[in-house]
Protein backbone atom coordinates (compact mmCIF):
# COMPACT_ATOMS: atom_id res chain seq x y z
CA UNK A 1 0.00 0.00 0.00
CA UNK A 2 1.19 3.48 -0.82
CA UNK A 3 0.84 6.04 1.97
CA UNK A 4 0.98 9.78 1.25
CA UNK A 5 0.87 12.49 3.89
CA UNK A 6 0.09 16.15 3.24
CA UNK A 7 0.61 18.70 6.04
CA UNK A 8 -1.07 22.10 5.79
CA UNK A 9 -0.23 25.09 7.98
CA UNK A 10 2.14 23.22 10.31
CA UNK A 11 5.40 21.28 10.28
CA UNK A 12 5.08 17.48 10.00
CA UNK A 13 7.26 15.77 12.59
CA UNK A 14 8.74 12.29 12.40
CA UNK A 15 6.70 11.27 15.46
CA UNK A 16 3.43 12.11 13.68
CA UNK A 17 4.63 10.32 10.54
CA UNK A 18 5.51 7.20 12.58
CA UNK A 19 2.13 7.34 14.33
CA UNK A 20 0.38 7.39 10.94
CA UNK A 21 2.36 4.39 9.66
CA UNK A 22 1.56 2.44 12.85
CA UNK A 23 -2.13 3.33 12.54
CA UNK A 24 -2.30 2.19 8.91
CA UNK A 25 -0.93 -1.23 9.87
CA UNK A 26 -4.09 -1.62 11.93
CA UNK A 27 -6.17 -1.16 8.75
CA UNK A 28 -4.06 -3.60 6.73
CA UNK A 29 -4.83 -6.24 9.35
CA UNK A 30 -8.52 -6.09 8.40
CA UNK A 31 -8.25 -5.63 4.67
CA UNK A 32 -5.18 -6.34 2.56
CA UNK A 33 -6.44 -5.01 -0.80
CA UNK A 34 -5.83 -1.36 0.08
CA UNK A 35 -4.10 0.39 -2.82
CA UNK A 36 -3.42 3.87 -1.41
CA UNK A 37 -3.99 5.81 1.78
CA UNK A 38 -3.79 9.60 1.64
CA UNK A 39 -3.68 11.63 4.87
CA UNK A 40 -4.30 15.38 4.76
CA UNK A 41 -3.35 16.95 8.11
CA UNK A 42 -4.18 20.59 8.69
CA UNK A 43 -4.10 23.07 11.55
CA UNK A 44 -6.89 25.67 11.37
CA UNK A 45 -8.34 27.90 14.13
CA UNK A 46 -6.46 26.05 16.89
CA UNK A 47 -8.01 22.76 15.78
CA UNK A 48 -6.36 19.78 14.11
CA UNK A 49 -8.18 18.36 11.13
CA UNK A 50 -7.39 14.96 9.59
CA UNK A 51 -8.82 13.71 6.31
CA UNK A 52 -8.11 10.13 5.31
CA UNK A 53 -8.90 8.94 1.78
CA UNK A 54 -8.31 5.28 0.95
CA UNK A 55 -8.51 3.73 -2.46
CA UNK A 56 -9.47 0.07 -2.63
CA UNK A 57 -10.45 -1.78 -5.80
CA UNK A 58 -13.59 -0.15 -7.26
CA UNK A 59 -14.12 2.15 -4.23
CA UNK A 60 -12.81 5.27 -2.52
CA UNK A 61 -13.42 5.57 1.21
CA UNK A 62 -13.13 8.83 3.14
CA UNK A 63 -13.10 9.74 6.81
CA UNK A 64 -12.47 13.09 8.41
CA UNK A 65 -12.31 14.40 11.94
CA UNK A 66 -11.48 17.55 13.90
CA UNK A 67 -9.89 17.36 17.36
CA UNK A 68 -7.71 19.49 19.63
CA UNK A 69 -4.83 17.00 19.53
CA UNK A 70 -3.31 15.81 16.22
CA UNK A 71 -2.62 12.28 17.51
CA UNK A 72 -6.20 11.94 18.72
CA UNK A 73 -7.50 13.24 15.38
CA UNK A 74 -5.41 10.64 13.52
CA UNK A 75 -6.69 7.86 15.78
CA UNK A 76 -10.34 8.89 15.38
CA UNK A 77 -10.00 9.15 11.57
CA UNK A 78 -8.38 5.70 11.43
CA UNK A 79 -11.12 4.25 13.68
CA UNK A 80 -13.80 5.68 11.38
CA UNK A 81 -11.99 4.22 8.37
CA UNK A 82 -11.69 0.89 10.16
CA UNK A 83 -15.49 0.74 10.47
CA UNK A 84 -15.88 1.49 6.76
CA UNK A 85 -13.28 -1.12 5.81
CA UNK A 86 -14.96 -3.78 7.96
CA UNK A 87 -18.31 -2.97 6.36
CA UNK A 88 -16.80 -3.12 2.85
CA UNK A 89 -15.11 -6.44 3.58
CA UNK A 90 -18.39 -7.85 4.90
CA UNK A 91 -20.19 -6.73 1.73
CA UNK A 92 -17.55 -8.37 -0.43
CA UNK A 93 -17.68 -11.66 1.46
CA UNK A 94 -21.50 -11.73 1.51
CA UNK A 95 -21.65 -10.94 -2.20
CA UNK A 96 -19.17 -13.73 -2.94
CA UNK A 97 -21.15 -16.24 -0.88
CA UNK A 98 -24.39 -15.18 -2.57
CA UNK A 99 -22.91 -15.53 -6.04
CA UNK A 100 -21.78 -19.07 -5.22
CA UNK A 101 -25.28 -19.96 -4.05
CA UNK A 102 -26.90 -18.44 -7.14
CA UNK A 103 -24.74 -20.42 -9.56
CA UNK A 104 -26.05 -23.79 -8.44
CA UNK A 105 -25.73 -25.12 -11.99
CA UNK A 106 -22.05 -25.85 -11.42
CA UNK A 107 -21.13 -28.85 -9.35
CA UNK A 108 -17.69 -30.01 -8.24
CA UNK A 109 -17.17 -33.74 -8.44
CA UNK A 110 -14.23 -35.31 -6.62
CA UNK A 111 -12.78 -38.23 -8.51
CA UNK A 112 -10.34 -40.42 -6.59
CA UNK A 113 -7.82 -42.50 -8.49
CA UNK A 114 -5.40 -44.96 -6.93
CA UNK A 115 -1.92 -45.29 -8.28
CA UNK A 116 1.56 -45.94 -6.88
CA UNK A 117 0.09 -46.52 -3.39
CA UNK A 118 -1.18 -42.93 -3.37
CA UNK A 119 -4.65 -41.56 -3.74
CA UNK A 120 -4.99 -38.71 -6.17
CA UNK A 121 -8.00 -36.45 -6.02
CA UNK A 122 -8.98 -34.80 -9.27
CA UNK A 123 -11.60 -32.09 -9.15
CA UNK A 124 -13.83 -31.80 -12.17
CA UNK A 125 -16.26 -28.94 -12.73
CA UNK A 126 -19.50 -30.17 -14.26
CA UNK A 127 -22.41 -28.18 -15.63
CA UNK A 128 -25.56 -29.65 -14.09
CA UNK A 129 -28.24 -29.53 -16.79
CA UNK A 130 -31.90 -29.03 -15.92
CA UNK A 131 -33.93 -32.20 -16.57
CA UNK A 132 -36.40 -34.58 -15.00
CA UNK A 133 -35.45 -38.01 -13.67
CA UNK A 134 -36.99 -39.68 -16.73
CA UNK A 135 -34.95 -37.45 -19.08
CA UNK A 136 -31.84 -38.23 -17.00
CA UNK A 137 -32.42 -41.98 -17.42
CA UNK A 138 -32.77 -41.53 -21.18
CA UNK A 139 -29.66 -39.36 -21.29
CA UNK A 140 -27.71 -41.83 -19.13
CA UNK A 141 -27.87 -44.45 -21.90
CA UNK A 142 -26.13 -42.02 -24.29
CA UNK A 143 -23.06 -41.35 -22.09
CA UNK A 144 -20.23 -43.69 -21.10
CA UNK A 145 -19.89 -42.50 -17.50
CA UNK A 146 -20.89 -44.51 -14.40
CA UNK A 147 -22.78 -41.48 -13.06
CA UNK A 148 -24.78 -38.47 -14.26
CA UNK A 149 -25.10 -35.22 -12.34
CA UNK A 150 -28.12 -33.09 -13.17
CA UNK A 151 -30.44 -30.49 -11.67
CA UNK A 152 -33.84 -32.01 -11.05
CA UNK A 153 -36.63 -29.83 -12.51
CA UNK A 154 -39.16 -31.21 -10.04
CA UNK A 155 -37.19 -30.51 -6.83
CA UNK A 156 -34.86 -27.77 -8.17
CA UNK A 157 -31.90 -29.53 -6.51
CA UNK A 158 -28.77 -31.20 -7.82
CA UNK A 159 -29.12 -34.99 -8.09
CA UNK A 160 -26.72 -37.79 -8.97
CA UNK A 161 -27.79 -40.82 -10.96
CA UNK A 162 -25.49 -43.83 -10.54
CA UNK A 163 -25.59 -47.05 -12.57
CA UNK A 164 -25.50 -50.10 -10.26
CA UNK A 165 -25.77 -52.76 -12.97
CA UNK A 166 -27.41 -53.16 -16.40
CA UNK A 167 -30.99 -52.77 -15.15
CA UNK A 168 -30.68 -50.92 -11.85
CA UNK A 169 -29.88 -47.31 -11.10
CA UNK A 170 -29.42 -45.35 -7.89
CA UNK A 171 -30.67 -41.78 -7.51
CA UNK A 172 -28.91 -39.67 -4.88
CA UNK A 173 -30.68 -36.52 -3.71
CA UNK A 174 -28.66 -34.40 -1.28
Amino acid sequence: MQITITARHFHLTNAIRDHIYDSVEKLEKYFENIITAHFVLSFENNRNKVELVMHIPKHNLKSETVEKDMYLAIDVAVDKMEQQVKKMKEKWSNHHKRSLKESSHFVYANLIEKGNNRKTVKIKRILAEDMTVKEALDRFDEINEPYLIFKNDETDRVNVLVKRDEDHYKLIEP
